[in-house]
């Protein structure tokens, strides 16, 4: 058993993690797979004497708050508390954000500070979470553990919470493998796009996702990435989701159109992620024109990133 320890003793502690970003779902693979990005959120944090000081660089400038509302403190209390640090009511953070990751948008930018917070908990106190700690944790945190598990563990992750336990196993991504993004101004809150969302669908419809989710996970697993086709394509939440997000649709056939191996809603929304393989010559931007003039068409300004998948998950620097 971890003895614990009074949360004065960290005072003058400074520790840094990196996070990468995140694109759950990955059509068919609702609240169960999530692919880690090289887009990466940098938090600093030192151990104060009382209060609250916040620094941000980045998206989320002016908005983030320092107090314990703030998701990365709230994981990082909530982490320290496991690791048996008593008190933390008696000490306050410095807290330092560069921040890449569009707030909003699918991008799992609320999973990046949870596991942020998380692993900083275990770089102030000296001793880990450990990775099953973690998960459980930040599933409990988040609500489901698709965007915090390939934040966490990098790479391709598919995960699902039993209980209070996350089974989570990392895959490595298809070489070559590239995500269009096209990244709308328009902010979508996951708790809204929930509640589009029927309580039941059609039996065809779950098998239907079920069979993709099964043959895109063995294909992506033996390196093949020409099944995102197949797994990109959803009949348990897009279809609804468009109902909030009518431009959906034709972002995604338009992607797809251009020659994307499979193009869906990143998360939540509002993100559109489209797949391309690198070695395709004018795949990237023939995909970006296709997603940025049908944007344009339909009213809705934004801007392309391009991002490859990343390997490696939440690390201390």
């Amino acid at each position: 058993m971890v003895s614990s320890s009074g949360a004065t003793e960290l005072v003058g502690r400074r520790a840094t993690v990196e996070v990468p970003a995140t694109i759950a779902n990955l059509g068919a693979g609702y609240d169960c797979l999530g692919l880690a990005v090289d887009l990466r959120l940098r938090a600093s944090v030192e151990v104060i004497e009382a209060g609250g000081e916040l620094t941000v660089d980045g998206e989320g400038s002016g908005e983030l708050v320092a107090d314990r509302s703030n998701r990365l403190i709230e994981a990082l209390e909530l982490g320290l508390a496991e690791l048996r640090v008593d008190d933390l009511g008696s000490i306050g953070w410095r807290l330092e954000l560069s921040n890449p990751i569009p707030l909003a948008r699918g991008l799992g930018s609320s999973a990046a500070a949870t596991v942020a917070g998380l692993v900083l908990a275990g770089a102030l106190a000296g001793r880990e979470l450990g990775t099953e700690a973690a998960l459980g944790l930040a599933t409990r945190i988040e609500g489901h553990p698709d965007n915090v598990a390939p934040a966490l563990l990098g790479g391709l992750v598919a995960s699902i919470a039993v209980g209070s336990r996350v089974e989570a196993v990392r895959l490595e991504p298809p070489a070559g493998l590239l995500v269009v993004a096209w990244v709308p101004e328009r902010r979508l809150s996951t708790a809204d796009m929930r509640r589009v969302l029927p309580s039941t669908v059609p039996h065809d419809d779950a098998v239907a996702n079920l069979a993709r989710v099964a043959v895109g996970v063995a294909g992506l697993a033996s390196g093949r990435a020409d099944v995102l086709r197949l797994l990109t394509e959803d009949r348990l939440h897009e279809p609804y989701r468009a109902a909030a997000y009518p431009e959906l649709p034709e972002l995604v056939a338009a992607a797809r159109a251009a020659g994307a191996l499979g193009a869906c809603l990143a998360g939540a929304g509002s993100t559109i992620a489209a797949f391309i393989d690198a070695d395709t010559a004018g795949a990237a931007d023939s995909v970006a024109e296709a997603l940025r003039s049908t944007a344009t068409r339909l009213g809705q300004p934004g801007r392309i990133m391009t991002l490859a998948p990343a390997p490696t998950g939440a690390r201390i620097t």
